[in-house]
């Protein structure tokens, strides 16, 4: 009679230790994340730390100008702000064309800072944003991931993406872009989404669709969500796992999520109107006749069910052969389909060279190389199909609704970055997330190992003991997280009980499970080898990360650096520019700026397949010698004589007496030549920025002068003439 009351006193100090466990597990799992985003600010600090705080590039400039219009002049007067600098000569509404999502989050915080009076300026605020919230997108990553799969690999993902070069790129300080707050905001929308369909809270789907809202507010790239969530929902209804908790999760966030984007200036009746949103309502329309076919199903008898049935499916049809007539009507007038330009990029990878060459001029639109993987996303790229192998195994069988997303968000993700590398910035989080699934789930293989052959095979007693323990977590892991309302539970189909009942009669016994365990047990050396290469992979990707934000990504593009055997050189030309123009010419000036990633002979070929778009009579092949693009001796006649190349190489030989381009190694073709309508006002120091001034039309006004003169002259020397000459008689 002992045995039993000792067993028995044993639950309860069984219970105190696994909620002691879990209480000291929240405090360190609450500290790591702390320390993760501490790590994912401190990590993008490197532009500030080498240059000084600066905005970069021309996009985050123009968004920052916007933000101080905002911060000076109120919300009122930005959404009715007509720029006339910008889009010149026709100017830009600035309410009804950008995206407010970031400019309004960094004007609340440079208002709410300056409200506690902390004074720092706007241009501190917009600099120091993208680093504040790439802490906020490990979090949600963290958030994400463990519905997925737990804690330990909800950490793991968290630490990855704070340190992944492809969001460094667009999230160190001074990048000020749209994609500083989307991608927390893609994150944060993916977890609720998550969250909704585990809990069925209809509070989570409600935070959802705000969630939604602000990703509209932030980013074109909301279009992802709200095609990706579509296809998971019609996912879980063909697999069979159509439930209540799925309904919540998907039908507040069409309605309330679309209702709040049309709510955005630039998308307005968009949101309802273009082919970017139609998977969605029609979704919307199949899980509302899936839900009324469960529905019927549980209040009529079989006979009458089939009767009940037939009906519904014809007036079903009936209802989708109208809204698609409705849908083909409307895209049929349009003459892309109701796609975007850069939508049909996507889906047709060929369609923006062909027929928006501007759309295909933008160096980040063009597709990676596979370098560009690893540069990106390093070792993800490998344990990405890990984590992959993972998911199916662990979570397919069963079928898991947050694993499925998981795994059709990463499918999704790689074949977009396979079409244009921005969206690398997409594949990041997804990548993180199945590596840290992978990470963690090798991480419990081989330290289980190591701990069984440690301690070798446990007594019957201690088994026991931890089965018990294990069973209580377990009971109170399930209890957490199937609390749910009464409504709800008694909603849920009752299949999912008796699985429950089956799966728990079906447990192995003890011994079972211990005989099982010692059979997956790697050997010792193994698992200490392996945990050792893990290790190092980790301390590999941590230095690629490092050092891609510290001299990859970290440098504005107005300051170029370069490395030679005598040192480090700064290339300050931009700046120098700059400052010539700020000194040298009025507020009201019109400067127009001709340039491109590398240099403009670079990129020339790009401005005549859009000038081609416009003026026929342009044609790339007048500018290529036997399909060859050339600024040597072999040049055509038409580049050597056009405008951009006279403006790239004018006096560029004085520079060495040759005039040789270093960039592509050869002598340029045409050295000596004059500027009939340009004059040059300034060159930087190494030739990086050239500013020239456009004369005034002198020789019109002297063909004018030397005409007027010439008609004066003949109508006063005429009478002098008429004196000799005899008179009209017929006057």
């Amino acid at each position: 009679m002992a045995a039993p009351e000792t067993s028995t006193a044993a639950v309860p100090t069984l219970y105190t230790n696994n909620t002691l466990r879990n209480a000291f597990g929240g405090v360190l799992s609450f500290f790591i994340l702390l320390l993760i985003g501490v790590m994912a600010f401190s990590i993008r600090l490197f532009s500030v730390i080498k240059y000084e705080s600066v905005i970069h590039e021309f996009d985050p400039y123009f968004n920052y100008r916007v933000t101080q219009f905002l911060a000076k002049n109120g919300i009122y007067e930005f959404w009715n702000w007509f720029d006339d600098r910008t889009w010149y000569p026709l100017g830009r509404v600035i309410g009804g064309t950008v995206y407010p999502g970031l400019t309004l989050t960094a004007g609340t915080i440079w208002w709410l800072l300056n409200s506690l009076n902390i004074p720092l300026s706007v241009e501190t605020v917009c600099v120091f944003t993208a680093p504040i919230f790439s802490a906020f997108a490990s979090w949600a990553t963290y958030l994400l991931t463990k519905e997925v799969k737990g804690t330990g690999a909800g950490l793991t993902a968290a630490a990855l993406l704070a340190m992944v070069p492809s969001y460094i790129s667009r999230s160190v300080a001074g990048s000020y872009d749209n994609e500083a707050v989307a991608i927390f905001a893609l994150i944060f929308t993916f977890y609720l989404y998550i969250k909704t369909l585990n809990t069925g809270s209809l509070f989570y789907a409600t935070l959802n669709s705000i969630a939604y809202f602000y990703m509209v507010c932030s980013w074109g790239g909301y279009t992802f969500i709200i095609n990706l969530i579509p296809m998971h929902v019609l996912l879980c209804i063909v697999t069979g796992r159509f439930s209540s908790r799925l309904y919540i999760a998907y039908a507040p966030l069409v309605v309330l999520g679309t209702l709040l984007a049309a709510l955005v200036p630039v998308v307005g009746f968009n949101a309802v109107m273009t082919s970017e949103h139609f998977a969605s309502f029609l979704v919307f329309i199949i899980i509302h006749v899936v839900a009324f076919v469960y529905y019927i199903k549980g209040i009529l008898s079989p006979k009458m069910f089939k009767v009940a049935v037939t009906l519904v499916v014809s007036v079903g049809l009936a209802v989708c052969c109208a809204v698609i007539a409705v849908l083909i009507a409307l895209v049929a007038s349009s003459p892309t389909k109701g796609w975007s330009g850069r939508s049909l990029s996507l889906l047709d990878p060929t369609y923006a060279s062909k027929y928006i060459p501007i759309i295909a001029s933008v160096s980040e639109h063009q597709p990676p190389t596979w370098p560009s993987y690893f540069m990106d996303i390093n070792v993800l790229a490998f344990l990405v199909p890990a984590g992959i192998i993972v998911r199916l195994k662990a979570c397919f069988l069963p079928l898991s609704d947050a694993s499925s997303f998981v795994v059709l968000y990463i499918a999704t993700s790689v074949y977009f970055s396979g079409v244009m590398v921005r969206l690398m910035l997409v594949l990041a989080p997804a990548a993180c997330i199945t590596s840290g699934i992978a990470l963690s789930q090798a991480f419990d293989v081989f330290t289980g190992s190591i701990k069984f052959q440690l301690t070798g095979a446990s007594s019957n007693t201690e088994v026991d003991a931890a089965e018990t323990s294990s069973s209580t977590a377990e009971s109170q892991t399930d209890a957490v997280k199937t609390q749910k309302p009464e409504e709800t539970a008694k909603n849920r189909p009752s299949r999912k009980s008796k699985k429950k009942e089956r799966e728990h009669g079906e447990k192995p016994s003890t011994k079972a499970k211990a005989e099982k365990k010692r059979l997956l047990a790697l050997p010792l050396e193994s698992s200490v080898i392996s945990l050792l290469l893990l290790v190092l992979l980790g301390a590999f990707y941590v230095v690629h990360c490092v050092w891609a934000a510290a001299e990859a990504y970290s440098a504005p593009s107005i300051v170029l650096t370069s490395r030679s055997h005598d040192g480090l050189h700064v290339f300050d030309d931009f700046r120098e520019a700059y400052a010539w123009l700020s000194h040298n010419t009025d507020v009201d000036d019109k400067v127009s700026l001709v340039g491109y990633p590398s240099d403009d002979i670079n990129k020339f070929l790009w401005m005549v397949r859009i000038g081609g778009g416009v003026f026929p009579h342009i044609k790339e092949p007048d500018y290529l010698r036997d399909g060859q693009y050339r600024i040597d001796s072999q040049a055509t006649p038409t580049m050597l004589n056009c405008l951009m190349y006279k403006l790239s190489y004018y006096r560029f030989v004085e520079t060495d007496g040759k005039g040789f381009d270093r960039v592509r190694q050869t002598e340029i073709g045409k050295k000596y030549f004059k500027l009939t309508h340009f004059e040059e006002a300034f060159t930087t120091h190494h030739w990086m920025v050239r500013i020239y001034k456009l004369k005034p039309p002198k020789n019109r006004i002297r063909g004018k002068t030397k005409k007027s003169k010439s008609k004066t002259s003949s109508t006063t020397s005429s009478p002098k003439r008429s004196g000799s000459k005899k008179k009209n008689p017929w006057q």
